[in-house]
């Protein structure tokens, strides 16, 4: 008996070291900026040269006829708010395009992509995607000569357009790009690693990372990289190829190497305040990196309001009056 419990003990100390090996230090999402009211449902996220942000409101359900975005300064405060001409309102994907330095925003209702003005929210349609209402444009990314790639979380499809615009064509089609699951959103946000060698694509509703390999901007096959991520949804890639990636879900900010390895997962949901708004991280749809954080909209969905099941954070987020941009930190801690 003396062995075997000087056994146990012994196994009981190698799990604890184990566990204490790869814990989390989670850091905490505060709240950079509470939106105005009227302005909700914040799903895109980007930022300018200055670190001035834009915000997309994603608000079908919404009192607003046009989609809206909200430009904020680099210290959170309100600069205007932007009422897209030409747009539904529910708007998802939002960027600055490096090569041409134009405004585009991808609208999920009207099938489409919209050249802004960043100072008047006056829009022309820089490309449609093709299949109608079936079509669900979501994310952009960029490469180093401007073309412009849409996610379409729909049809499972990658497409292509040039820094221009015009007629988008299918870059990539795969079924490991669209989806079946809850939320019912496949290919999402979407980033090129640091030498374009490859394309990574979140897919919210397989809870995946699909690689799609390129070569000379030719895409290979796509493959799942790794699955796990709960509700993947707005995805970066950073300067040492690791992907940062919103897992609506689970309320949290995944962080993985390019094998796939997870390296962290930061921030947490931490209840709704009396004024209505969230604490930390709810429903975390985008997110961007600028001046040394990582700035991240809280979408705040309750899925069972635009006709989808219940979720686990779909209560906290019906009791949401007041919609967040929360901040973390640009680091990756160290496990301990």
């Amino acid at each position: 008996m003396k062995n075997l419990s000087r056994g146990l003990f012994f196994l009981v100390a190698l799990l604890a070291l184990t566990s204490n090996a790869f814990a989390w230090e989670r850091l905490t999402a505060t709240t950079f900026a509470k939106l105005p009211d009227g302005f909700i449902q914040p799903e895109g996220i980007t930022a300018d040269y200055f670190g001035n942000l834009y915000v997309t409101s994603f608000a079908p359900n919404g009192s607003n006829t046009n989609g809206q975005i909200a430009v904020l300064s680099h210290s959170g405060r309100l600069l205007r708010v932007l009422n897209v001409t030409n747009a539904s309102p529910a708007l998802l994907g939002i960027a600055f395009n490096p090569k041409t330095h134009d405004l585009l925003v991808a609208d999920l209702g009207l099938q489409q992509v919209l050249k802004v003005n960043p100072f008047t929210g006056a829009s022309s349609v820089f490309t449609t995607i093709p299949g109608g209402g079936a079509a669900g444009p979501n994310g952009l990314a960029f490469d180093r000569h401007g073309n412009v790639y849409i996610s379409d979380s729909f049809q499972g499809i990658i497409w292509r357009t040039g820094p221009n615009g015009g007629a988008a064509s299918a870059w990539v089609t795969s079924p490991l790009l669209a989806t079946t699951g809850i939320p019912p959103f496949g290919a999402n946000g979407l980033d090129f690693n640091k030498h374009e060698t490859a394309l990574f694509v979140a897919n919210t509703g397989d809870d995946s990372i699909v690689r799609i390999p390129v070569d000379s901007g030719v895409p290979g096959a796509p493959a799942v990289l790794v699955y796990g991520i709960n509700g993947a949804d707005g995805l970066i890639v950073d300067k040492d190829d690791n992907i940062w990636v919103a897992a609506n879900q689970s309320d949290e900010i995944v962080v993985i190497d390019p094998t796939g390895r997870p390296l962290a997962k930061l921030g947490d949901f931490d209840g709704v305040r009396n004024d209505g708004s969230p604490r930390g991280l709810l429903f975390p749809a985008s997110l961007v990196r600028s001046f040394g954080f990582i700035f991240i909209t809280n979408l705040s969905l309750d899925l069972r309001a635009v006709g989808g099941p219940q979720t686990l954070n779909s209560q906290p987020s019906a009791n949401v009056k007041v919609y967040t941009i929360a901040r973390l930190p640009a680091v990756i801690p160290p496990q301990h």
